[in-house]
């Protein structure tokens, strides 16, 4: 009899219906009971599929309508018949699909760079290979918060990217890999390069027990960033050049984001986006499906949504809020002198996607758009040397400096950098119809937290950057007190000096750090529309380790109204 080895991943929840994703050691049907039909007063509502299988490894998607409105459902998962989930011996709570409740203040939870452990190690001892202890995990600190009563449950949880690191693998993942294949001569050891070991590092980071219980109770929307492929992923155009080089890279990628689409994208998007429909049937109904997912993954890889790839930017529409994920990896334009986020096409629709008529407008970025303005002023210079601002001879510096400092944020993408901002500022203006009380940008990757503010004339919308980051990795502190003394005179001079000497680089706005930076493991939560319907408020935890229990528990390190 098949065994549930991942999830249930609660993924999009509606009024009425909700998405939910498993993973399962053999072929089975896969069935979610419902309490609560929308008809019956407590009917049960089932919705049963049959699992499809990759390489070996088999997954369901099952949506569940009819519920609902406004209501709390208790649901089970079974295979075959038997139930699954939640376990007979489990003492955790019993998982609800929460259906949206219009008019109630609604909580999001955010945010990035999640190194998962398993739960029996300490949370506070280094690892026991040569890397630095990473701390407690704050995703499970905010878990167990809503377990025991002292954290509010969200409504929906956004991850911004780094959900699994490819490039650092937790001990378990090396001993695999060694056992699999041996310890390789070629740089780039112990990281993954295939599918079957990208599904390892899925197993090793969804499969705590908390974790696994919070994914199965809250709606749950993901978008990767460089570590869950490699750090720094498409940097430049002279770093992909660099990469695909190695004889590793293209098992890498690959596998990458074979996995990504299975594991992370499906249940992101709702069943009208089409090319996700046909690829799911696709892979639903082919003989090698392994085949048909890596050719995929190599359309992805090369090309972008206007030219035969893949737009994994998505928008969801939550209680009160409209949420525009994007794509600030994969989707670049890497050429100098037309570098950008994402292509044409893709900027077309996301902008699309921006408009007012909404309470609440929030950006998903797994990169920060305002970081630090002397942090900016040094990435957008090095984006202008680069591109041959101070000449042929400097450009071979400047990507030296760009690759060895990972100056790859929105500020050296400068036009993608400069086309959001114009887009937000009319957004905020009213000139794309009511505007938005708040036009929030939610954003991870630095492995610090903070909250910036531009300073736009004629703004009606409250607009901020919110970065959280990290759930469970880490700065040394060395790093640390450098950011920290970047941010104030005289190091901040310098980057700002140069700048100047690349005019094209400066915007016609300004914006500062409001609040942090905090590097503590860290998770943030938006209220939206408690106290109005313009009402938004940010809290920032801080994870912290109970000496008497030694589990991971939270402390506020910030709490403002927006």
């Amino acid at each position: 009899m098949a065994e549930l080895l991942l999830g249930p991943v609660l993924r999009r929840v509606g009024t009425d219906d909700a998405v939910l994703w498993v993973e399962t050691d053999g072929p089975c049907r896969v069935t979610v009971r419902v309490q609560g039909a929308v008809r019956v007063q407590g009917a049960v509502t089932e919705r049963g599929v049959d699992t499809f299988h990759v390489e070996g490894h088999h997954y369901a998607v099952v949506h569940v309508d009819g519920l609902t409105p406004a209501t709390a459902h208790p649901y089970e998962v079974s295979l075959d018949g038997e139930r699954c989930w939640p376990p007979g011996d489990s003492a955790l709570p019993d998982p609800l699909i929460c259906t949206w409740t219009p008019g109630r203040p609604f909580r999001l939870l955010f945010g990035s760079c999640h190194q998962a452990a398993p739960e029996r190690e300490p949370y506070d001892l280094p690892r026991t290979d040569d890397k630095r202890g990473l701390g407690p995990d704050a995703l499970v600190a905010y878990a167990l918060a809503i377990i025991d009563g002292s954290g509010v449950r969200p409504d929906a949880l956004l991850l911004v990217g780094d959900q699994v690191y490819a490039d650092e693998t937790h001990p378990e993942v090396e001993a695999a890999l060694e056992r699999r294949r041996g310890r390789p001569p070629e740089p780039g050891w112990p990281q993954v390069a295939s599918f079957e070991e990208y599904t390892w590092l899925y197993q090793q980071s969804w499969s705590p027990r908390t974790i696994r219980w919070l994914f199965s109770t809250v709606p749950v929307a993901m978008i990767f960033d460089d570590h869950d492929i490699i750090d720094d992923w498409n940097t430049s155009a002279a770093w992909r050049d660099q990469i695909q080089r190695e004889p590793w890279w293209e098992g890498r990628i690959h596998g990458g984001l074979m996995s990504y689409w299975l594991y992370q994208h499906l249940g992101n998007v709702s069943g009208e986006e089409e090319l996700d429909r046909e690829l799911l049937e696709e892979v639903q109904g082919a003989d090698d499906e392994g085949a048909v997912l890596e050719a995929f993954a190599h359309r992805a890889d090369t090309g972008t949504a206007g030219t035969q790839g893949h737009r994994w930017s998505y928008r969801l529409d939550l209680g009160p809020c409209r949420v525009v994920v994007i794509d600030t990896r994969n989707g670049r334009v890497l050429e100098e002198g037309s570098r950008a986020m994402v292509d044409e096409d893709e900027w077309t629709w996301i902008d699309a996607q921006l408009t007012g008529d909404v309470d609440h407008l929030v950006i998903g970025s797994s990169l920060p758009w305002l970081l630090p303005p002397a942090l900016h002023a040094l990435e957008a210079w090095d984006e202008e040397v680069t591109a041959g601002a101070w000449g042929r001879w400097f450009r071979p510096l400047g990507e030296r400096i760009r690759q060895g400092v990972d100056l790859e944020h929105w500020a050296a993408f400068g036009r993608s950098f400069r086309t959001l901002a114009q887009s937000l500022t009319a957004v905020s203006r009213g000139e794309r119809g009511r505007p938005p009380a708040t036009i929030l940008v939610l954003s991870g990757d630095v492995h610090f937290g903070y909250v910036a503010e531009p300073r736009w004339r004629g703004a009606t919308s409250r607009v901020r950057q919110v970065v959280s980051s990290p759930l469970r990795q880490g700065v040394p502190p060395f790093e640390q007190q450098l950011l920290r003394l970047g941010q104030r005179p005289p190091l901040s001079v310098i980057p700002r000096a140069l700048a100047r000497l690349a005019p094209r680089t400066r915007t016609d706005f300004a914006w500062s750090v409001t609040d942090g930076p905090w590097f503590d493991n860290n998770v943030a939560l938006l209220t939206f529309g408690d106290g109005g319907r313009d009402a938004a408020r940010l809290q920032l935890f801080g994870a912290t380790l109970d000496e008497d229990t030694d589990h991971p528990g939270l402390d506020v390190l910030l709490d403002r109204p927006l």
